[in-house]
């Protein structure tokens, strides 16, 4: 690492290590709430580390019963609860944090809202600066992608694995990867720097959400 990587590096908040790590499973969408805590459940028996609540067909009312009764599920597990997007919802059932895109807002405004103890997450899609801007205003993870075509996105930016390992040499921050992941590309993305994989349809379509939730932890080097 060079003298001006470790001064990056260390000027950029080091955050907690349970925080953002190993499979990031995002929720589909889903008008149903009894099997989406069904299908949630299974993953979370499965072994995924986060939990991200994403339902863009939804109303208001229904995007409120979901995210507290995935909320609950989650703490049930210990896994973090995520709300995409929406700061005033992921404030309302009390989410361990909020994760934004293009457009959500920034880093600041979300802080105001949820406080200094919850976790922040910003999309950067293939652009390494606004990574290295998010983190070093406070994003607890940031994330990259998509790497691969991707079902929930099929329009989505594209992003190579090699701004993984160039954010891996300058941040302090967890870095998510996202877009088309799978069981049989994911493998890469982690060696390249990834510390945790974000799955939508490979996991919650898959016809044994447990196992599959399994397979995906398998992909992550074992810690002592």
């Amino acid at each position: 690492m060079t003298t001006r990587t470790m001064t990056l590096a260390h000027a950029i908040k080091v955050h907690p290590p349970h925080a953002i790590n190993g499979t990031y499973a995002i929720t589909p969408d889903c008008a149903d709430t009894a099997d989406l805590l069904r299908r949630v459940r299974q993953a979370l028996v499965g072994g995924i580390s986060v939990l991200q609540y994403r339902n863009k067909t939804a109303s208001l009312a229904l995007c409120r019963e979901q995210a507290l009764a995935l909320c609950k599920l989650a703490h049930e597990f210990s896994v973090p609860f995520i709300v995409n997007d929406d700061v005033l919802l992921a404030a309302h059932v009390g989410a361990d944090g909020v994760h934004l895109g293009a457009g959500d807002g920034g880093v600041a405004e979300a802080r105001a809202v949820l406080g200094a103890n919850k976790l922040i997450g910003i999309s950067c899609y293939n652009r390494l600066p606004a990574a290295i801007s998010a983190a070093r205003a406070g994003a607890d993870y940031v994330a990259f992608g998509a790497f691969y075509s991707s079902p929930t996105k099929p329009y989505a930016v594209v992003a190579s694995k090699e701004i993984l390992s160039l954010a891996r040499a300058q941040l302090a921050v967890p870095i998510v990867a996202i877009g088309g992941i799978t069981l049989s590309n994911g493998a890469p993305l982690v060696q390249a720097g990834a510390d945790a994989l974000a799955v939508i349809s490979a996991l919650f379509n898959s016809p044994n959400i447990c196992a599959t939730a399994q397979k995906f932890s398998n992909l992550f080097p074992a810690t002592t």
